[in-house]
């Protein structure tokens, strides 16, 4: 074997810093978007809210009458064995308010939000990841340690003292576990320090990114004396130029030191507020985003043509808030667009599951959808961070539609939902005086073509809270 150059194509993603302000868009739920558009229109002139819907044009992304045919509400076969999808070619305006029933909703608000700490968020993708048994019982006990930065503070030699005697694992396999969850949303939580973290962020870019391998020796190296060195000692210790240097040190300005603050409780009294509606119409389910879910802003004409009379200082002042006002516009139409793609696949994938309930929910992971619809898992993630939608089964969120699965015995797969349901309703019909015990509940689901292990179904039982068979002893 000898060394040789060859030629070879590839393709990288560049983060802009209009990309990157998609990206931030998309994780953002409906009452954070509100906020983050709110401020937008109060610090540019060049935005304003659109109270009546502008006429269509280059700039006015997010009004009713821009939303191209690609965005019409989606329509799917009521039959859930029929394959086809049928779709709605009519265009209808993304403002528009939809019911479940299709007519006019009255209030958009449904219930008070539940409270997803950031454990959860990573447990669930831990949950729908390829992990074995044993690297899950890892992976729990990592995340139960990871704080609500998104930081891993606690020593791995102690994490790896406190799994045993339950699993007896070298440090080694337990770092191997952690840089999996490493990889997780959000980018850069389980670092175990600031440099840590920020590497990892920066590491998730394109190679092409303007400073992104000088900062990443920033990172590594002077980050905690950066302050003190300035960059011409950051230039000296790593030995870069002094435009390589301020270029890196801008890159690590615009990331997130603290990850994992976005996944925190939310606020007491906080509610709920769909971004997207799924109702049924003549035997098809139909999708359109929610009232709200798409703010209706616009460029400001005015100030736009001042730009030809103004200043040079003022006119560059314009140009720039022009830009980012075109940027925003851009953004929120990604993210409108991203989100109803996802949720179409969705629907397309668990109509049964919207027909009939939990025990009709087919395996589904954020691999699955995003192979279909040819993005990251990463951007999948984002787009049903906290997000959720109206169905007539009632609000629910996006991330329910997703669970994990295991083979059957005629040859499909049952998703670990269904299974959840399915022993739920065998313990409901129980006799109160004999209770199934785990090992009978898995006989009764393997004699119904789902062979489920003894532990399998324990563990299922205790995620559902449902006390052992000896608890549930019920005399009289």
């Amino acid at each position: 074997m000898k060394p040789r150059l060859s030629p070879a194509q590839q393709q990288q993603l560049v983060l802009t810093p209009q990309l990157r302000q998609a990206i931030r868009l998309l994780q953002l739920s409906t009452a954070e978007l509100e906020l983050e558009v709110a401020e937008a229109v109060a610090t540019n002139p060049l935005l304003d809210w659109a109270e009546d819907a502008p006429d269509a044009g280059h700039d006015s992304h997010a009004s009713a009458e821009s939303a191209p045919e690609a965005e019409a509400p989606m329509e799917v076969a009521h039959d859930t064995h029929d394959a086809d999808d049928h779709w709605d070619r009519e265009a209808e305006p993304w403002q528009e308010r939809i019911g479940p029933s299709g007519g006019d909703g009255d209030d958009e608000i449904e219930q008070p939000a539940a409270e997803e700490t950031l454990q959860d968020h990573l447990l669930w993708q831990l949950h729908l990841g390829h992990f074995s048994e044993r690297d899950a019982r890892i992976g729990v006990s990592l995340i139960d340690a990871i704080d609500d930065d998104g930081y891993l503070r606690e020593d791995l030699g102690a994490l790896t003292e406190s799994l045993r005697p339950l699993v007896d694992a070298p440090p080694e396999e337990v770092l191997q576990v952690l840089h999996r969850i490493q990889q997780f949303d959000p980018v850069g939580v389980g670092a175990r320090d600031l440099g840590e973290c920020l590497t990892l962020q920066l590491r998730a870019l394109s190679e092409d990114t303007p400073g992104r391998d000088t900062a990443i020796a920033i990172a590594a190296g002077p980050l905690q004396r950066l302050p003190k060195l300035g960059i011409d000692g950051v230039c000296a210790e790593i030995r870069c130029g002094r435009d390589q240097a301020e270029t890196a040190v801008q890159l690590l300005r615009t990331l997130d030191p603290r990850p994992g603050s976005r996944h925190g409780a939310l606020p007491a009294g906080s509610y709920i507020t769909p971004d997207c509606v799924i109702w049924r119409q003549n035997g098809l389910w139909r999708v359109a985003l929610a009232a709200g879910a798409m703010p209706r802003v616009s460029i400001q004409r005015d100030y736009q043509r001042m730009i030809r009379h103004a200043s040079s200082n003022d006119a560059d002042y314009l140009r720039g808030r022009l830009q980012e006002a075109r940027w925003l516009l851009k953004g929120l139409e990604s993210r409108a667009d991203t989100l109803l793609r996802v949720v179409r696949c969705l629907v397309r994938e668990q109509a049964a599951f919207l027909e009939f309930g939990a025990q009709a929910l087919h395996p589904l992971t954020l691999r699955n959808v995003a192979e279909q619809l040819e993005l990251h898992e990463s951007t999948v993630s984002r787009a049903i961070a906290r997000k959720y939608v109206r169905t007539p089964r009632g609000t629910i969120a996006l991330r329910d539609f997703f669970a994990s699965g295991i083979e059957t015995e005629g040859g499909g797969s049952a998703s670990s939902t269904a299974i959840q349901d399915m022993i739920r309703k065998l313990v409901e019909a129980e006799n109160p005086r004999k209770p199934l015990s785990d090992a009978r509940l898995a006989d009764t689901l393997k004699a119904e073509g789902v062979p489920v292990a003894r532990r399998t179904v324990a563990k299922y039982r205790e995620a559902m809270q449902i006390p052992a068979s000896h608890e549930r002893v019920r005399i009289g």
